[in-house]
């Protein structure tokens, strides 16, 4: 094995949260930000991309760490390391009100392909790369454009599922249809691919975006009931603008319910 072997547990519902649990000399690397809280004695070091490569030279780093600029994330990436003796404990947060997901990467084949900012942390020595699209459709039309998130290695690996998450079983030649925002990630054996929702009225009062993900098993797939763009999106909708007026979403008072149920902006 090259990947570090971790204990987790993941507490809460909705805002959730991982434990690992490090052994001596264990360690394991996370996207920057999703830190929650650690143990004394656990060493924390800021590395070029995922670490998972020890002697590719300063260049192959760089070329690495670069890679993870194209799907959106930092340069850098956290490793944090148990030097001392007896069991430690670190844990990472949720970005948002959804699920973890936990990857043993080696009941999967060594790889699980997921979307650019599902990556929460992962055990040392999983390499975290990028899987371009070799489908025209996809790259153009995906919601992703023509880069998703790689995890390949033998270790645990952590993602994150904005709301509810669903996991599906395809069998050989079996389909499914996917809004495409809401595909958190596929295992190597799925066939991934763009669909046209077809029709005038579908396509211009449907509201629910030109393109299907279709997926082909086998494989396992992990869907999100709730992607951060349509909460964000959700969320600036009902926003007041400046000078302007909300929609206030929830009373047929409208301002006037604001004051009488208590509301109010501070």
């Amino acid at each position: 094995m090259t990947s570090h072997e971790i204990d987790y547990r993941i507490y809460g519902e909705e805002m959730q949260f991982v434990e690992i649990e490090l052994d001596p000399q264990e360690g394991v690397v996370a996207e920057a930000g999703s830190f929650m809280m650690m143990d004394d004695g656990i060493k924390m070091e800021t590395i070029f991309g995922d670490g998972s490569q020890k002697d590719t030279g300063f260049f192959g780093k760089i070329l690495g760490a670069g890679k993870r600029i194209l799907t959106g994330e930092s340069l850098f990436m956290t490793a944090f390391y148990n030097d001392l003796t007896g069991k430690r404990n670190v844990s990472f947060a949720s970005p948002y009100p959804g699920k973890i997901i936990p990857i043993d990467l080696t009941e999967f084949q060594g790889k699980f392909i997921c979307q650019k900012d599902a990556f929460l942390c992962a055990a040392k020595g999983v390499s975290i790369g990028i899987e371009f699209s070799k489908k025209l459709g996809r790259g153009l039309f995906g919601g992703e454009g023509f880069i998703m998130q790689k995890l390949e290695g033998d270790g645990m690996a952590f993602v994150h599922a904005g709301g509810t998450m669903a996991k599906k079983v395809l069998q050989a030649g079996e389909t499914m249809k996917v809004d495409t925002g809401c595909l958190v990630g596929f295992t190597q054996g799925v066939d991934y691919d763009i669909e046209f929702v077809g029709g005038i009225k579908n396509t211009i009062f449907g509201g629910e975006g030109l393109f299907f993900a279709k997926l082909q098993g086998p494989g396992t797939v992990y869907i999100q009931s709730l992607p951060f763009s349509r909460l964000a999106g959700r969320v600036l909708a009902s926003a007041p603008q400046r000078g302007g007026k909300d929609k206030g979403e929830g009373s047929i008072l409208g301002g006037l319910g604001d004051l009488l149920d208590g509301d109010n902006r501070f």
